[in-house]
């Protein structure tokens, strides 16, 4: 692994002396599942606030000259699908710097850049102020998020994993998917507050912004959260026998390119549904809907805890029937909600919030075992670099532009071309699924 001393200043002495003092105080898997729930609560943070404004605030601020609000909307979802095109990049640029300078520093550049790109949209001019250049600038700040997320990518989850009961892979494989709906339920808590308490005005003027500031010291706290597990003992064990070392991503290709292929396409099911639950039903409610946004801002955080139950019993389950047989109930789960979630959508307000509360439900299901799936293939030397850029892959296909093709379709074709957008991911998921399984026994 070339993390040698000419290549520049490297954290990787910093963190092998760090390993050294800490060498007789081991650390428990408690707080391992603690860090990592931390990081990745953060990361969702982040996208889950700028996925917020992309509905309540970009449309007006960026966007005033579109024709009308939907077409805002769309415009604004375009530029929300940037962060996902720009993951991948990320993932083989911090890569290199994985390899060259240290851990360390690859996680203190990306969660810096993460939470700096984030907190820099906090005082983005509208468009009346300082015209395209309004539109510019949040495009450069969304593919920042974007190549940021690509590097924050720590291995942690595998070291969960990898410290991990072997009767009880299904449990940890789901905590770290617990930050996903802890980091919306926060962004969805702080924006309904401020939409609640105060006038149209004065939240497009200056009361959106402070969740952006907020993002930048959640990252902060991510970060040494991070250090101090990458600092251990047990992390250096698995980094010195190649569990969790940066490979290029060229040779990853070129050894494990199928896998990465099946890989991203086994939750799709999952990621397909999860902008479909999260940000496509209040950019519905906002442009269709009678509730008052704030009211509705507290139906979705109530989801996000039904979605962290969901997660929990994902793990339980998976550790009886099998992480496989998991994805594949919950593929066909999906498949029939499919069916259902449009009509929920167009029967009113109970309706929409039944959408979203059952939506998290059987999302928290699926999407506590999607990335656990991801790297169950990939061989030592591998795994860390492979599930990687399956990860964003599977996020690219799957979730990245949901808002805006569910919308568009939704708004042109009618409510039913949701459904078959979750029909076709649970489709995947479950195909993919069937082709790694006839791989395997071929094998």
């Amino acid at each position: 692994m070339a993390t040698t001393s000419h290549y520049g200043p490297s954290s990787s002495s910093l963190e092998r002396d760090a390993r050294r003092i800490h060498d007789d105080k081991p650390v428990s898997p408690g707080s391992i599942a603690i860090g990592v729930v931390i990081g990745r609560m953060s990361e969702f943070f982040d996208f889950f606030v700028y996925g917020l404004a992309s509905v309540l605030v970009f449309p007006q601020l960026v966007f005033p000259f579109a024709p009308d609000r939907l077409t805002g909307t769309l415009y604004s979802f375009a530029i929300f699908s940037l962060a996902f095109l720009a993951r991948p990049v990320g993932s083989v640029v911090f890569m290199t710097i994985d390899r060259m300078y240290g851990r360390g520093t690859k996680l203190t550049i990306a969660l810096f850049l993460l939470g700096g790109s984030t907190a820099s949209i906090a005082f983005l001019p509208g468009y009346e102020v300082i015209g395209v250049w309004s539109i510019a600038l949040l495009a450069l700040f969304r593919l920042g998020q974007g190549f940021a997320l690509g590097g924050a990518w720590d291995g942690l989850a595998s070291l969960l994993a990898l410290n991990a009961p072997p009767n009880h892979r299904g449990w940890y494989a789901m905590i770290p998917q617990l930050g996903a709906p802890i980091g919306f339920a926060l962004a969805s808590t702080l924006f309904g507050y401020f939409v609640a308490n105060l006038s149209s005005e004065d939240f497009l003027s200056w009361g959106w912004r402070y969740p952006f500031f907020v993002a930048f010291a959640i990252n902060v706290v991510a970060l040494f959260a991070r250090l101090r597990l990458v600092m251990t003992k047990e992390f250096g064990t698995l980094l010195e026998q190649h569990e969790l070392e940066a490979a290029p991503i060229l040779e990853v290709l070129r050894v494990h390119g199928r896998d990465i292929l099946i890989g991203a396409f086994v939750p799709l099911a999952s990621f397909a549904m999860f902008h479909l639950v999260t940000i496509f039903p209040l950019g519905w409610m906002s442009l269709y809907g009678n509730q008052p946004i704030g009211t509705f801002m507290v139906v979705q955080v109530v989801g996000a805890m039904v979605g962290v139950v969901a997660i929990i019993a994902s793990g339980l389950i998976a550790d009886r029937i099998g992480r496989r047989a998991q994805l594949a109930i919950c593929a066909v789960i999906i498949a029939v909600f499919s069916f259902i979630g449009p009509t929920l959508i167009a029967s009113g307000n109970n309706g929409h919030d039944a959408f979203v509360i059952i939506g998290f439900g059987v999302l928290g299901l699926s999407f506590g075992q999607a990335t656990g799936s991801i790297s169950s293939r990939f061989g030592r030397g591998y795994r860390y670099t492979g599930a990687a850029f399956t990860s964003d892959l599977a996020w690219l296909i799957g979730a990245g532009f949901a808002p805006l093709v569910a919308l568009s379709l939704s708004s042109r074709f009618g409510l039913t071309f949701v459904g078959y957008y979750l029909l076709s991911g649970a489709i995947c998921t479950l195909a993919a699924l069937a082709f790694s399984k006839a791989l395997e026994q071929r094998e």
